[in-house]
């Protein structure tokens, strides 16, 4: 009875030693999103020529995710699922407007770290906030350190604006889009427009974006905080200082993506991007002036990652805190002659995610995952219970063993073009609008990775294209639940 008394004895004092061990490990969070950023242009995912090295410090440090998936292919549904917990077509979130309504009371991501103690920040776009409209310093009569988009202001102790003159800022700037005499002004909207801007990165959104963001940490470094940094840019129009575009100097040495004649050809009318570098009118300059300018943004916001991140080293804070680093979704720089979103095909469903948790080693991981997981991920590995209702699934485990696999298949859409992706390791399937009536698209990944030949009207693949359909159907029963139940994993 005596060795039996202190055995569990022993169980009790280490189980109250793990216990302190935990709480102990209460980690912070800095959450930073990038805006229509493709994986492709990050030097840690293979691009040679726009250099990322703040990002790839991150990665280097980190997990980085090859196969992640956004849950909606522009700004407004992917980022309403991320931070809901919810899939689109669960919230009905289609659209630029903020998933409270549909959601209730429910807790969002942020919102469940601050009913947790956490302090909880916003700073810029971390919900959907219009680009370049909503962060124009003054440029439409609003006053913009007071508008907040389809933001939640439940989630969040303290939020922060930080407009920006977007394509207003002196330098030298050109319209690229729909301007094939030369004759239009620089424009604002969702059109292509490059801005070698005068000044330093303050003048712009994402360099004061920096700057509060290492003020905060500065501030809350002693308390545990869920921080959200979003950066603007790389989202038309590419402005960025002077100082960043003389690596893509000449234009004219960016490599364009390769054409195939006929490749529109055996593609249903909806999987025709809205924007092609026919219907912008951009020619083979313009469309390299494109490609130099996205990358010169690029460059410019891997630099104000650097400032956040020195901000956290600074603070002593680095082994408590997680860091993530994505986009909302991907995007076409010229593939298959498509620019900007939307489409369902990987350089646009697909997204950089890379996840640095303190005491982790660095690892990639070619396992699919959907940044909907993020949620439940973040929760576990901060100690919080899971809400049972939301949709995604905690892949922690593959920070630990990245060869582990939690999904099947990744699940997007593109809810203008009533689409829907389902990617497999091997096949990338795609089905518009529920019934199929506007068209299939099936590609063998392994075999044609840049997704080059629709297989789906050949009579070989009939049966896989059946079973995809199958599958969909099954999928979008379930991700239509909008489950009530409050309990916890």
């Amino acid at each position: 009875m005596k060795s039996c008394s202190f055995v569990l004895m022993l169980l009790a004092v280490s189980t109250v030693t793990i216990a302190e061990n935990v709480a102990q490990q209460q980690y912070n969070v800095l959450f930073i999103i990038s805006d229509d950023l493709t994986a492709t242009a990050l030097s840690c995912y293979g691009n040679t020529v726009c250099q990322t090295p703040n990002i790839d410090a991150i990665a280097a440090k980190g997990t980085r995710f090859t196969r992640a998936f956004c849950q909606g292919t522009y700004c407004g549904p992917s980022r309403a699922s991320m931070l809901s917990g919810y899939y689109p077509h669960a919230t009905g979130v289609l659209g630029y407007k903020s998933p409270r309504p549909q959601i209730g009371d429910r807790e969002t991501w942020p919102q469940h770290f601050k009913n947790n103690g956490y302090y909880t920040a916003r700073v810029s776009k971390i919900y959907h906030m219009g680009v370049p409209g909503g962060v124009l310093l003054g440029g439409d009569g609003r006053n913009h350190n007071n508008y907040n988009g389809a933001d939640d202001e439940a989630s969040w102790t303290e939020r922060f604006n930080t407009p920006g003159p977007e394509w207003k800022a002196p330098g030298d700037g050109e319209t690229l889009e729909g301007n094939p005499d030369g004759k239009k002004p620089v424009v604002g909207g969702n059109t292509f427009v490059v801005v070698e801007a005068d000044g330093d990165d303050i003048v712009h959104s994402d360099g004061m974006t920096a700057a509060k963001a290492v003020q905060l940490i500065d501030r809350h470094k002693d308390e545990a905080f869920w921080l959200g940094v979003g950066f603007v840019r790389p989202h038309v129009p590419f402005v960025a200082p002077r100082s960043y575009y003389p690596p893509f100097l000449p234009y004219e040495k960016m490599v364009l993506p390769e054409k195939f004649p006929g490749d529109w050809e055996d593609i249903p009318k909806p999987g025709i991007n809205y924007k092609t570098s026919l219907n912008m009118k951009m020619d083979v300059r313009r469309q390299k002036k494109a490609m130099g300018g996205y990358y010169a943004s690029v460059a410019f916001m891997d630099a104000q990652v650097g400032k956040v991140m020195a901000a956290l080293r600074k603070a002593g804070i680095e082994d408590k805190t997680i860091v993530i680093f994505t986009s909302d979704h991907g995007y076409h720089l010229g593939e298959h002659d498509f620019w900007a979103k939307v489409s369902l095909r990987d350089e646009s469903a697909g997204v950089p995610l890379i996840i640095s948790v303190p005491g982790s080693k660095p690892a990639v991981c070619h396992s699919l995952v959907e940044l909907l997981d993020l949620y439940p991920t973040v929760s576990k590995l901060c100690g919080l219970k899971i809400p049972k209702r939301i949709q995604g699934k905690d892949i922690s485990p593959m920070i630990e063993n990245p060869a582990r696999s939690v999904r099947d298949a990744a699940f997007s859409v593109a809810p203008s073009r009533k689409g829907f992706l389902l990617r497999e390791d091997n096949w990338a399937f795609i089905q518009y609008q529920e019934d199929a009536s506007g068209g299939i698209e099936l590609f063998d990944t392994q075999q044609d990775p840049q997704q080059f030949t629709n297989l789906a009207e050949l009579p070989e693949y009939a049966e896989v294209v059946a079973e995809f359909r199958k599958q969909l159907a099954a999928k979008l029963a379930v991700v239509r639940k909008n489950d009530l139940d409050i309990a916890y994993r």
